[in-house]
């Protein structure tokens, strides 16, 4: 048994910890206990490609919704 299994405190954090952390950054809603278990337990490189996949699908999401909206105003 390695040390990662013995205290769970220590594991790094799982995709669904790192999503979570990065869509309450994005909302500004991280509480601090959040916060500080992501920057002892998280690689920031993870949390970075997250936080740009994240900001890349938001502005894709709006420029489709805009285009929708646009095209549903005139037609």
């Amino acid at each position: 048994m390695n040390d990662q299994e013995k205290d769970p405190e220590q594991a790094p954090l799982t995709f669904r910890e790192m999503l979570q952390s990065v869509l309450a950054a994005a909302l500004g809603v991280q509480s601090g206990k959040n916060r500080s278990r992501d920057f002892s337990r998280g690689k920031p490189g993870h949390f970075i490609m997250l936080g740009v996949l994240f900001t890349v699908l938001f502005v894709v999401i709006l420029l489709a919704a805009v285009k929708l909206i646009l095209h549903l105003a005139v037609g």
